[in-house]
C-alpha cells in the first residue's frame, strides 16, 4: 500500500513540475507557442526495452520527447522484428494493444506493427498529447528483396498509425525539399502538432559494421524520398511518412559526406553524440538557425560525466539545458527512472 501510494505522488509530483517547466509569466510564450525546431525536449535511448519500462505505453505516459525502437529485418526472421541484439526474434515491451482498453493487458515481444499498434492506441487515449519523436534504428538495414524494404516501412506506418503521423510531405507543403521548407518557412508549433507522431530513420550498429552493406539507411530512404517527389507522389496518403536522418556528427554540413547532391536536401534530421557538439569542437548553432533537428545521444557522457541511468534530478536538469545552449532538438540518455526530467521542455539556443 505504500508503495502504491509513494507511486501515486510520485507521479503527481512529476507531472506538477512538469507543467511548471511550461508555465511562463502572464503574457510571455510558453515552449508551445515555439516553432517544433525552437525547443529542446529530453529522449530515451530503446525504450522498448521492459528492464525501462513494462509496457511501451508507461514509455509513452513518460513525457519524453523521443523514444527509440530497434528493428531488425533480416532473412533470418519474418517481419520487422524489435530486439536490442536478437536479430530472428522479438524481446521487447511492446503487446500489440488494438484498443485503448487493451493496454498493458496483452503478452509482450511483439513485432513493430504490435509496438505500432500500441502507440496508437495510446494515442486515441490521450487526444492533443505532446508531439513525439518515434527515432528508429534498423539494426541491421532494409531488406527490399524480402519485403521489408522503405515502401514497405511506409505503408505499415500508414496503416498502423494513419493521420496521427505528421508527415515530411506536410512540411514541404508545395516546396520543392525538406530543406526548402525547414529553411525557408520553419516547422510548425509545438501546439500545431499537439497529437502527432514524427518518425526518423537511423542507420543501425549491425548495418555500419557490415563490410558487404554499402547502402545504409539513411541513403536508401532518402533516394526513395527524392524519388517519391521527382514522380510527383509526395501526397500520397502511403507515401512519405518517415525523416531519414545524418547519423555522426560531423563539421560544416554532414551531408556532403554523400556523393549523390540530389538527396542531401531530403536530410533536415541529424544525429550524433552529444559531447562532439557540447565541449566537441562542433557548433551546432549552423543546424539551429537552418531549423534542422538534432538529436544529441549520450547525453550524460559530455564532461564532467553524469550517472547514465540515475543521475540527481539537478544534475539532469543541469545537462538538458546545458545541451539546449548547445542546440539540441532532443537530449537522448537513460534516464528512464526521472519522468520529471524527461517531461521538460526548454528554449532551444
Amino acid at each position: 500500500m505504500r508503495a502504491l501510494v509513494r507511486t501515486v505522488i510520485g507521479a503527481f509530483m512529476g507531472g506538477v513540475l512538469a507543467l511548471a517547466a511550461t508555465i511562463s509569466p502572464a503574457g510571455a510564450a510558453t515552449s508551445d507557442d515555439l516553432p517544433y525546431s525552437s525547443t529542446t525536449g529530453v529522449g530515451v535511448h530503446n525504450a522498448y526495452e521492459k528492464s525501462k519500462y513494462p509496457y511501451f505505453a508507461d514509455a509513452l505516459d513518460s513525457g519524453a520527447a523521443m523514444l527509440e525502437l530497434d528493428v531488425w529485418t533480416n532473412v533470418f526472421g519474418v517481419s520487422w522484428r524489435v530486439a536490442h541484439n536478437n536479430p530472428i526474434g522479438n524481446d521487447n515491451n511492446c503487446e500489440n494493444a488494438t484498443t485503448p482498453a487493451q493496454l498493458r493487458t496483452k503478452a509482450r515481444n511483439q513485432n513493430l506493427a504490435g509496438c505500432l499498434a500500441d502507440i496508437r492506441s495510446w494515442h486515441d487515449a490521450h487526444p492533443g498529447h505532446r508531439p513525439i519523436l518515434l527515432k528508429i534504428e534498423m539494426k541491421d538495414g532494409f531488406q527490399g528483396k524480402y519485403g521489408r524494404g522503405p515502401a514497405q516501412l511506409d505503408a505499415l506506418l500508414t496503416a498502423k498509425l494513419g493521420n496521427a503521423l505528421y508527415r515530411p510531405a506536410e512540411l514541404t507543403a508545395g516546396l520543392p525539399t525538406l530543406d526548402a521548407a525547414v529553411t525557408e518557412r520553419g516547422w510548425p508549433k509545438r501546439s500545431d502538432l499537439a497529437g502527432r507522431f514524427i518518425v526518423d530513420l537511423i542507420p543501425g550498429t549491425v548495418e555500419q559494421n557490415n563490410p558487404f552493406d554499402t547502402y545504409w539507411t539513411d541513403r536508401e530512404y532518402a533516394e526513395h524520398l527524392r524519388n517519391l517527389a521527382a514522380a510527383g507522389r509526395l501526397a500520397e496518403a502511403a507515401a512519405f511518412p518517415a525523416f531519414p536522418a545524418v547519423l555522426g556528427a560531423g563539421a560544416g554540413d554532414p551531408r556532403t559526406r554523400y556523393p549523390d547532391a540530389s538527396i542531401r536536401p531530403w536530410f533536415v534530421v541529424f544525429d550524433g553524440g552529444a559531447g562532439s557538439y557540447a565541449g566537441g569542437g562542433i557548433d551546432a548553432s549552423w543546424y539551429d538557425t537552418r531549423h534542422y533537428l538534432v538529436i544529441m545521444t549520450g547525453a550524460h557522457s559530455v564532461a564532467p560525466a553524469i550517472d547514465a541511468v540515475r543521475p540527481t534530478e539537478e544534475q539532469a536538469r543541469d545537462r538538458v539545458a546545458l545541451l539546449a545552449g548547445h542546440h539540441a532538438s532532443i537530449a537522448s540518455c537513460d534516464w528512464y527512472p526521472l519522468p520529471e526530467v524527461l517531461s521538460v521542455v526548454l528554449p532551444r539556443g
